[in-house]
């Protein structure tokens, strides 16, 4: 790896070993970042006490009499019970310059992998179209693919299609029996929201109809047998809502690679496969002809101790047909990844204990998120109570646009205030979003999502734009510059937090964290309104030190531009 801060960890990480080992010291290395002023990496040293009866203030002092000389690091200090590197400024600032401007667009991207990735999202029943409660699964799912893919993995995202449910089979018989002309009319001319209302009337004739309960009982019951012409009308009826769902998904910059039906493994028989091994479990029992997993020895009580995976009269349920998918998923991928609702939890838990027993090959990291809320009343999708994605979606570009007109409405034309609003507004809902952690419950707020001042993606989207102005007049300049002119505290800070970019990126991914990427673009565009706050970049007479800054405005677009990419925002050059 190229990146100067991956060659000092690594050589940093080296000398520790020999160090620790010469020492007798054992224990789990974990070199971090600190704080900016407080050195370029650290070493906890509370772990290394286990085994010597030093305190891990003396360890570190220790640590820093026999580590090594090295290349990259200047000075190691320890600051109570940690040590902290130092690195060689004036050769990590050039590394840096040399390893940006040589990968540019691929700054950040770290080396290419072997194993593939699939990562499951959205799978949103598709019987009307998407709410804003949901909004985070597909905002976050589409961002751990990004991720994953500029981490270097081979990534498919797979939405997952409950074509055999009690929903769709609602849809599908109000598809087929309802007239057209009492069903109400949408506020969107869209194909998943003109067929929702035939779900709604369908929902509330169910309750009041006991022979239309019976009908939608039949399309489940054959759905479920595998019966192809009933799946095949279920499909046709909610064709229409899958077509507006993906509509709405590229207008928030988000394609999925594969739609993967439930029915698949009734077909493929697989679901009947999984029947037979769960039957064979010690946990297996039998109540009323249905069988079930015994939950109690895995932790699992109340009402939920049963597992039930057949049902009596011989047909599966939906989780059984989600063990299928998963052992189709861990034949066709190395790392599994699922973005579920809070409310998914108990299911999910059930479903790897049941992949743990049939020993399957891999078992999914599942992200869960809670669920996005806006001021106002309980969303229902039966109910139509609800306020749908293409609403928000809606709302934050019409906002956008006020902010724009407000700001720059004398100057720019009518066509370009609705190009930079949509950029804008988009960026808005994704990063707004992404950037609270997912297990963290959410109300999306439009002041914190529109703020050009504070920790949001017109923030971030403007400080990329100013880059591009600064350039835009005297890009010419910027080759052979010299890295060791760039002295002040706001370019060194600048600097650091670019190089820290790769790293940022890998633990991301290690750790599916999304919402790290973000807080990281924050910091990087805070500092550089401090950088330009600081240091005049075209007013400085010194063309040396302008070209140096120049360069080192440039290191920062591509970085804004490169971590916005991940975020699925667009990077604009004027705002």
């Amino acid at each position: 790896m190229s990146y100067p801060l991956y060659i000092a960890r690594k050589e940093i990480l080296l000398k520790l070993e020999s160090t620790l080992l010469k020492s007798g010291y054992k224990g789990d290395i974990k070199l971090e970042i600190p704080p900016i002023g407080l050195g370029d990496f650290a070493i906890p040293c509370f772990s290394f006490t286990s085994k010597v009866k030093k305190s891990p203030n003396e360890i570190a002092n220790d640590i820093v009499k026999k580590f090594e000389k090295s290349k990259w690091v200047k000075k190691t200090v320890v600051k109570g019970a940690y040590v902290n590197f130092f690195l060689d400024n004036d050769i990590f600032k050039n590394s840096f310059f040399k390893s940006i401007f040589e990968k540019k667009e691929n700054y950040g991207y770290l080396e290419r992998k072997k194993e593939k990735v699939i990562v499951e999202h959205t799978s949103a029943n598709p019987n009307g179209p998407l709410h804003v409660g949901r909004a985070r699964n597909p905002i976050i799912g589409d961002t751990i693919v990004r991720i994953f893919k500029t981490a270097g993995y081979n990534v498919e995202s797979q939405f997952y299609l409950d074509d055999m449910g009690k929903q769709v089979a609602i849809l599908a018989w109000g598809v087929n029996n309802l007239d057209s002309k009492k069903i109400p009319k949408p506020n969107y001319n869209k194909p998943d929201h003109k067929t929702v209302g035939y779900y709604q009337v369908g929902s509330k004739l169910l309750k009041e109809d006991e022979e239309i309960s019976k009908q939608i009982g039949i399309i489940v019951k054959k759905s479920e047998e595998g019966d192809k012409k009933t799946i095949d009308l279920v499909h046709k009826a909610y064709a229409p809502v899958l077509e507006g769902i993906n509509d709405s998904l590229k207008r928030i910059n988000i394609t999925i690679d594969n739609y993967i039906p439930e029915s698949n493994f009734l077909k493929n028989n697989s679901t009947n496969n999984v029947v037979e091994k769960l039957k064979k479990s010690k946990y297996c029992g039998v109540e009323e002809g249905a069988y079930y997993l015994d939950m109690k020895p895995f932790g699992i009580k109340g009402r939920n101790t049963n597992f039930f995976f057949l049902r009596k009269d011989g047909t599966t349920l939906y989780a059984t047909r989600d063990i299928a998918y998963h052992l189709w998923k861990a034949d066709h991928a190395d790392i599994l990844i699922n973005v579920l609702g809070e409310d998914h939890k108990l299911e999910s838990k059930q479903v790897e204990i049941a992949l743990k027993l049939i020993k399957a090959k891999k078992i999914p990291k599942v992200i869960f998120y809670s669920f996005v809320s806006l001021p106002g009343g309980k969303m229902s999708t039966r109910h139509a109570r609800v306020v749908y994605i293409d609403e928000l979606i809606d709302e934050c570009i019409n906002l956008a646009y006020n902010e724009v007109k407000k700001r720059r409405g004398k100057e720019l034309s009518e066509k370009k205030m609705k190009e930079i609003a949509e950029i804008v507004g988009i960026g808005a809902l994704r990063y707004n979003i992404i950037k609270v952690q997912p297990e963290k419950d959410m109300e999306f707020k439009w002041e914190e999502a529109l703020n050009f001042e504070g920790n949001a993606s017109p923030f971030i989207q403007y400080s990329h734009a100013r880059a591009c102005s600064i350039l835009s007049k005297k890009q010419d300049e910027i080759r052979d510059i010299d890295a060791t002119l760039l002295t002040h505290v706001s370019e060194e800070n600048l600097i650091k937090n670019l190089a820290k970019f790769p790293i940022i990126i890998e633990e991301a991914c290690e750790g599916c964290k999304p919402h790290s990427i973000p807080a990281y673009l924050f910091e990087v565009a805070s500092q550089f309104n401090k950088f330009y706050r600081d240091c005049p970049v075209l007013p400085e007479k010194n063309i040396d030190i302008r070209k140096a800054r120049l360069s080192l405005v440039n290191a920062t677009r591509i970085v804004l531009k490169n971590g916005l990419n991940i975020l699925g925002i667009v990077a604009p050059v004027e705002m």
